[in-house]
């Protein structure tokens, strides 16, 4: 565990390795607020993007030489008009996909108490082939339509960004909270894995009835994927 702070400190030293360069300035607030804990370390982040990539179609067999040569037309943090995808199509020589990637933060955490207060998982998003080899395989009405689902998908990533990094303040606070004023009810929220570890070394010493004074912390059996998604509401 103390190996974790410069592991950190090492980490948030790195220059942005991103091709944008930078921090997204509406994913900010969430990295700041996170790195601002001694038990968080943000690896990488983005916002959210509308993107249309390129790839040369003979590479669609290899992942890897499809990422190499992988180029953007167009990248956007925010909602974009037909206009911006039409002229970047333009360009187009290879196979052009356009997606949506919502909001994705990766994080190092000190131990997995601390991951599982993170576990948020989420399905927003969209990836939808318009060209081969260069020609236009879809209608500019087909296109018109996609613009507009992405569009109304960034507009619902912002909105649950906000909603994160609200819920995710709070959730800090009552952290820090409960670890200043241990109680009976903070025992009660410990993480599902500590019961489950005692309630095994009962089961090695050879006592299938725990001890009465352990009986009621190891009981009773907690639904893991409650323990988990802290934020799955918001979410997903």
């Amino acid at each position: 565990m103390a190996a974790f702070a410069p592991r950190k400190a090492r980490r948030l030293a790195r220059p942005d390795g991103s091709r944008k360069g930078s921090l997204d300035e509406r994913a900010a607030p969430v990295v700041r607020l996170l790195n601002g804990r001694a038990r968080f370390c943000t690896t990488s982040s983005c916002s959210g993007r509308l993107v249309l990539a390129q790839g040369r179609a003979a590479d669609a067999d290899s992942s890897r030489a499809r990422r190499k040569s992988c180029s953007w037309l167009l990248v956007r943090h925010e909602p974009c008009s037909r206009e911006d995808v039409m002229t970047a199509l333009e360009k187009a020589t290879g196979d052009v996909v356009f997606k949506f990637e919502p909001f994705v933060l990766h994080v190092l955490c000190q131990e997995l108490q601390d991951a599982q207060l993170l576990a948020v998982r989420s399905t927003h998003c969209l990836e939808v082939p318009l060209s081969h080899k260069g020609k236009l395989m879809v209608s500019e009405e087909y296109i018109e339509f996609l613009i507009h689902v992405a569009n109304q998908k960034m507009e619902e990533n912002m909105k649950r960004i906000d909603r994160f990094h609200k819920s995710l303040e709070l959730a800090l606070k009552t952290c820090v909270s409960a670890d200043n004023s241990p109680s009976e009810e903070t025992e009660k929220s410990r993480p599902v894995y500590v019961r489950r570890r005692k309630r095994k070394t009962f089961q090695q010493q050879g006592l299938d009835t725990p001890p009465r004074e352990h009986r009621e912390e190891l009981e009773p059996e907690e639904d893991v994927e409650n323990s988990l998604d802290i934020f799955a509401g918001i979410m997903i």
